[in-house]
């Protein structure tokens, strides 16, 4: 094998190998802080485990990156998730009383049964969420576009003039 074409196999080996390995994997650091109630802007909590747990108010997780996290049945009033990125978050049933949303992108989470009162989604990403059975009726900065987007049920609570699409 000449030394070209041996350069060029082990440069097609290295690319693969890199190709396969996980480009953003969790931190179980920054995971294990926010599970003890610490404020963590901008951490990887990807796929993070934060279900049935009650976090101090005012939790600052502002540009964190949540995708993928079990939130379900979580207490985080007064939370920041602002600029985060909370794709396929699983947030059944928790209470994010006044938190903000604000320019998250919130891409097919399911916020099934969450108190959101008070809380702020001026300019996220509500593309594919699922806020079946949400009390969300005193939200601020929801728009009929950013609504449109997403979907609920009957029981779904949105602010006076405001509706949201079935889901199928």
């Amino acid at each position: 094998m000449t030394p070209t074409a041996r350069f060029a196999a082990l440069a097609l080996s290295f690319a693969v190998l890199a190709s396969a390995a996980p480009a953003l994997a969790q931190s179980a650091g920054q995971i294990a802080r926010v599970r003890g109630g610490a404020s963590c802007p901008g951490c990887n909590l990807f796929q993070a485990d934060l279900s049935s747990l009650t976090l101090r108010s005012g939790l600052n997780l502002s540009k964190a990156r949540l995708r993928q996290a079990d939130m379900s049945t979580v207490v985080m009033n007064r939370a920041s998730f602002a600029g985060g990125d909370l794709r396929d978050v699983n947030a059944y049933g928790g209470v994010f009383g006044g938190a903000s949303f604000a320019r998250a992108d919130l891409t097919n989470a399911s916020f099934v049964g969450a108190f959101l009162e008070g809380a702020n989604f001026a300019g996220a990403n509500l593309t594919g969420v699922n806020f079946s059975g949400a009390e969300m009726d005193r939200a601020a900065g929801l728009s009929q576009g950013q609504l449109n987007r997403a979907c609920g049920d009957d029981s779904t609570r949105l602010p006076r003039g405001l509706s949201i699409p079935g889901c199928r």
